[in-house]
């Protein structure tokens, strides 16, 4: 086989994973946690067995959504991040980004977040037991350490800069999960209260570090 052939399998190899994955998506959107590898199947016009080969298991097919929606995630809270405004005000603005995601599908992220839940509720179709805390660890680490990442660019915080970036990046974006999954479930304030409560509970240390010198600043 010489190499256009090759190039021209992966190309649709990989359209076919895409359009299985934006099938996923379409039941995911209409059932959350409860998706099930059979009605994904349905919904993409193939047999379960052919599921499994492009994706494994349950798992394997969580975590190309998971991938899927962090990246557009992680694109949007840099967008938020590197905009032209005061500190403040791009601090809000990754929070709201963030939340306002969560909120817009909210049966994605229940999917991501809470897969365990249709188990709970007696859900079939062979997809018992996967294991929730397995897969969104990677998915919540990731985040984490891109916060971490974009810290450390943007703050000068001396000579353990690297470190306390890395324990603030996971420790607000674990603020932002816990937060974030209390308030979609109970909604006990708007999003713009929520973003300002945590906006306050994080001007602390973070406002009066000093910006890197000749960086944009955070």
């Amino acid at each position: 086989m010489d190499t256009t052939q090759r190039s021209d399998q992966q190309r649709s190899a990989d359209r076919r994973r895409r359009e299985l994955l934006e099938a996923a998506d379409r039941v995911v959107l209409r059932d959350g946690p409860g998706a099930s590898m059979n009605a994904i199947a349905a919904e993409a016009g193939i047999t379960k067995p052919i599921l499994y080969r492009h994706f494994g298991d349950k798992g394997g097919l969580y975590a190309a959504l998971a991938k899927r929606h962090t990246d557009a995630l992680l694109a949007s809270l840099r967008a938020a991040l590197d905009a032209p405004a005061e500190r403040r005000a791009r601090v809000e603005a990754t929070l709201d980004t963030y939340l306002a995601a969560i909120e817009a599908r909210p049966q994605v992220y229940r999917f991501l977040m809470h897969p365990a839940d249709a188990t709970s509720q007696g859900e079939g179709g062979g997809d018992q037991g996967f294991d929730v805390g397995l897969h969104s660890a990677p998915l919540l680490r990731r985040l984490g350490e891109e916060l971490a990442d974009v810290i450390e660019e943007r703050l000068d915080l001396g000579p353990q800069g690297e470190r306390l970036s890395r324990v603030w990046g996971h420790g607000i974006v674990g603020m932002m999960h816990a937060a974030g999954d209390w308030w979609l479930g109970e909604r006990p304030c708007s999003r713009s209260e929520l973003v300002t409560c945590l906006a306050d509970l994080l001007w602390g240390r973070l406002a009066a570090a000093g910006d890197r010198v000749g960086g944009p600043g955070f």
